[in-house]
């Protein structure tokens, strides 16, 4: 049960560095485009390597932040049914929907998505607009980020659902167990 503990708090430490480091994306990605906005209005300038800049932080960011939002439970769900079940059936509803969805997507996903990216990858692939930005296949990269970091916090969610399942919800931080929350009427 140790290992379990320790393979949560790694894989939630990772994702939880790589979120934060890459969530100052979105700063630059403000800042590049006030600067293009403000080039092509004010002095009449523009730089399609700039417009390809932002769009491509944000790009970035959205797919290797996906994991961290994944640990702090900021993705989308529909809680109508999940919210008031028990902790138990929390743990049950995690382990299925990890196991027989999210895995089966990020395999699939990175499957793909390594051809498309490896050959980005043999061409030094660039923007496809005239001007714009070297280096795409950088990039498309972010795909096996997002596939890899999303399927670890995977597998911490299935590490956490076998602690609950096994009574030993106690061996987890408090931070990382399941929320209490009252049925709502």
């Amino acid at each position: 049960m140790q290992i379990l503990v320790a393979a949560v708090r790694t894989i939630n430490a990772l994702n939880r560095i790589v979120g934060l480091t890459l969530a100052w994306l979105s700063l630059a990605v403000v800042l590049v485009c006030f600067t293009v906005v403000v080039l092509r209005y004010s002095l009449h300038v523009s730089f399609v390597w700039m417009q390809d800049l932002y769009v491509w932080l944000s790009g970035a960011m959205f797919t290797g932040v996906a994991g961290f939002a994944m640990l702090r439970d900021d993705h989308v769900r529909v809680d109508i049914l999940y919210r008031p079940w028990s902790i138990r059936g929390k743990a049950i509803a995690d382990l299925v929907g990890v196991l027989f969805f999210l895995l089966p997507f990020v395999i699939v996903v990175a499957s793909f998505g390594w051809t498309y990216i490896a050959r980005s990858w043999r061409l030094y692939e660039g923007s496809a607009n005239f001007g714009g930005m070297p280096g795409l296949f950088i990039l498309k990269s972010f795909i096996l980020v997002f596939c890899v970091l999303v399927g670890l916090q995977g597998l911490s969610w299935v590490c956490r659902s076998i602690l609950v399942l096994a009574g030993r919800e106690e061996m987890l931080p408090e931070k990382l167990r399941y929320r209490r929350e009252e049925a709502v009427t």
